[in-house]
């Protein structure tokens, strides 16, 4: 099939593709703990994904008493070395993702991936569950020394697909302005590890299952 509205569809890693909240709230918890504050639920800290990991370790530091900005260095990298050791203990794909990529495969869409995890460790997790060969391209946070909202990754996902026509798939705020600032449309999920509410988020769509996935981009693709 070729008659599909985009050539390329990227997409956010966590909160979007994947539940990676139990795996990143582990390594948050054993960065708290090692510099003697409370743990933090999985919920408390699902709404802190999704601007890289320092970003979220210095919430997490926020919310049990702050820190200083040479703590929070020491401590990011004990998250992310704890963070690579476990890293798909308890990760798993959304409900219907793998259904969805599969139909956009077989439409001739090429799919990427641009997220502000690392590059190598959003590799290895892509690796870790079987899922590295499905992408075209693996953006990271650090890929071009830029991350969402800022464009020039996700521009760098949709070069290395091969170009063309593209759309966005993301749950936050960072992922809708980041397709915005590079002239994407942008899909948000609502089941993500959402900051605030996802009809404030300006997303050109929201859908609430991967079954409507397909539809809403037939949709923008038609405007």
């Amino acid at each position: 099939m070729t008659d599909f509205p985009f050539r390329v569809v990227g997409f956010d890693l966590d909160g979007t593709l994947l539940d990676t909240s139990g795996d990143l709230a582990a390594a948050v918890n054993d960065a708290l703990a090692s510099a003697g504050r409370p743990m933090l639920s999985v919920e408390a800290i699902r709404p802190m994904i999704g601007g890289g990991s320092r970003h979220m370790l210095a919430q997490g530091m926020q919310a049990t008493g702050g820190c200083t900005d040479a703590q929070l260095d020491v401590l990011t990298a004990r998250l992310l070395s704890y963070y690579e050791g476990n890293i798909a203990v308890h990760t798993r794909p959304f409900p219907g993702v793998l259904d969805a990529l599969d139909a956009l495969a077989t439409r001739g869409v090429t799919i990427g991936i641009m997220t502000n995890k690392v590059e190598h460790l959003a590799v290895k997790l892509l690796d870790a569950l079987g899922l590295s060969g499905r992408f075209a391209a693996v953006v990271g946070g650090d890929t071009v020394g830029k991350g969402k909202p800022a464009p020039e990754p996700i521009l760098e996902m949709v070069h290395r697909c091969g170009g063309g026509r593209a759309a966005f798939v993301g749950d936050s705020i960072y992922d809708v302005e980041g397709a915005h600032n590079a002239g994407l449309p942008a899909v948000a999920v609502s089941f993500g590890f959402l900051h605030q509410q996802v009809e404030t988020l300006g997303a050109d769509a929201v859908i609430d299952h991967y079954d409507e996935l397909l539809p809403a981009l037939e949709r923008l693709g038609a405007d």
